[in-house]
């Protein structure tokens, strides 16, 4: 009896750019990669072509994607790029026209076409090569849940409408599905994530949907209470600061989610919050986050900032950090202002000079030094449990429940060598400095 040759198996490479929004898109791609039978390639040279999942948020987010389909092309010669630069197909086609196909984010069945078209795909019909929570880009211990696609504001700096489309929010019995599959492969740790998280739903009316054989409404809050109930730590990403946030905080205060909300507030100043499109208020801002901590005195609230927007004075920029100063930020993250193609806010009058801009970015995070120090001695002498991330023989690095993976800060446990890297351990806050805790293990 003569013997089949063994049939290759076609290899892909794969290259994820840009923010966790981006990450789930990846992971969605290489599930369906994986659940067709492609192997995932962990270089270029042993790929038979190579996707590349890009960003183009801002002009260092497109270089650093073109510089990385650059690469991509240099060492394997076949790659598909997709993403939000990709919906900018003549930018990438100007840089590098040899590229296989382009498409835009959020497109698994475009990009999954050009896989078949450029390298066809194996037939396994017996096997079953994904796992019910499919293939993830993160540690085994969380996970990012997208909850929804597109935005239905037109911020002024920003075009991730233009590429990614108005609101679209995922079907809630659909979400808790992906959730308790997550949940189930062990994963201790969901970081909800969109591009409006507060906005779930809106586009749907807040339907009803079923979860568990109960009537569960398309609506942040229930989804959140939801959640709560899967056992695991919850954090929502991406708030934008509605009304309806006020309703989620009594969920963190009885312990259902994590105390902890990331709002991208970007400026205090109303002229300049006007220029931006945000409908927001300074004066009312803080009156919320005073009753938020009379409810949740443990909430965590990080957000970002930007400088040097079109028209900002030395007086907006001064009513930005008295805002500050008032509202004692947990975390913050600051971004000089950068023009991107195509957004609005490139035609407004009064640009503020690049080491303007930057000087402010660097006086914003200078002042917002001390706040973040105080914020983080409240833990100390406290006992809190934390999520382990890494362990060697030093000690090891966990994250508390106010630490998002890879943008705050960590928890440092010098005699922690003998943690289970992916378990909650309960630790003594000992010390801190400008973004990190230091705690030892109890026994």
């Amino acid at each position: 009896m003569s013997q089949q040759p063994m049939q290759h198996t076609p290899r892909v490479g794969f290259v994820s750019l840009g923010c966790p929004k981006a990450t789930v898109d990846s992971e969605h791609i290489l599930t369906r990669l994986r659940a067709e039978g492609y192997e995932i390639s962990g270089g270029y040279d042993e790929a038979d072509l190579v996707v590349v999942n890009t960003c183009g948020f801002i002009d260092a987010a497109v270089e650093e994607s073109l510089d990385a389909i650059g690469e991509a092309l240099a060492e394997n010669g076949k790659v598909i790029v997709t993403g939000c630069l990709g919906a900018k197909d003549d930018v990438v086609l100007a840089a590098h026209p040899q590229v296989l196909a382009v498409t835009g984010p959020h497109a698994t069945d475009e990009v999954m076409r050009a896989v078949h078209l450029h390298l066809p795909k194996p037939h396994d019909p017996f096997v079953d090569l994904v796992p019910p929570q499919g293939v993830r880009l993160t540690p085994q211990h969380y996970a990012y849940l997208k909850i929804s696609e597109g935005c239905n504001h037109r911020c002024s700096f920003c075009i991730i409408p233009s590429m990614r489309g108005d609101l679209v929010s995922r079907p809630i019995h659909e979400v808790m599905k992906e959730a308790e599959a997550l949940v189930d492969s062990g994963v201790k740790e969901i970081l909800v994530v969109s591009q409006d998280t507060s906005a779930y739903g809106v586009d749907l009316k807040y339907r009803t949907g079923f979860w568990n054989g109960r009537p569960v409404k398309t609506r942040l809050y229930d989804l959140a209470r939801a959640l709560g109930e899967l056992g695991v730590w919850v954090g929502l990403h991406y708030v934008y600061p509605y009304p309806s946030v006020d309703d989620i905080i009594p969920l963190m205060a009885e312990g259902l989610i994590l105390p902890y909300l990331d709002i991208p507030f970007q400026h205090a100043s109303p002229r300049i919050l006007k220029a931006m499109k945000r409908p927001a208020s300074s004066e009312n801002v803080l009156e919320r986050i005073r009753k938020w901590r009379e409810i949740c005195p443990d909430l965590t609230i990080r957000s970002t900032f930007i400088t040097g927007f079109p028209g900002e004075t030395e007086a907006d920029f001064q009513e930005l950090l008295e805002f500050l100063a008032e509202a004692q930020l947990d975390r913050v993250g600051a971004f000089a202002y950068s023009p991107v193609e195509g957004a609005t806010a490139n035609a407004l009058p009064d640009p503020v000079p690049d080491e303007v801009r930057e000087e402010r970015r660097m006086r914003l995070m200078s002042f917002q030094e001390d706040i973040s120090t105080c914020r983080l001695e409240r833990w100390i002498d406290r006992e809190v449990d934390v999520l382990v991330e890494e362990v060697d023989e030093e000690g090891a690095l966990a994250r508390s429940c106010a630490d998002a993976p890879e943008i705050d800060g960590l928890v440092v446990i010098p005699d922690g060598e003998h943690l289970p890297v992916g378990e909650f351990a309960r630790v003594r806050i000992t010390d801190c400095d400008v973004h990190d805790l230091y705690a030892t293990p109890l026994s």
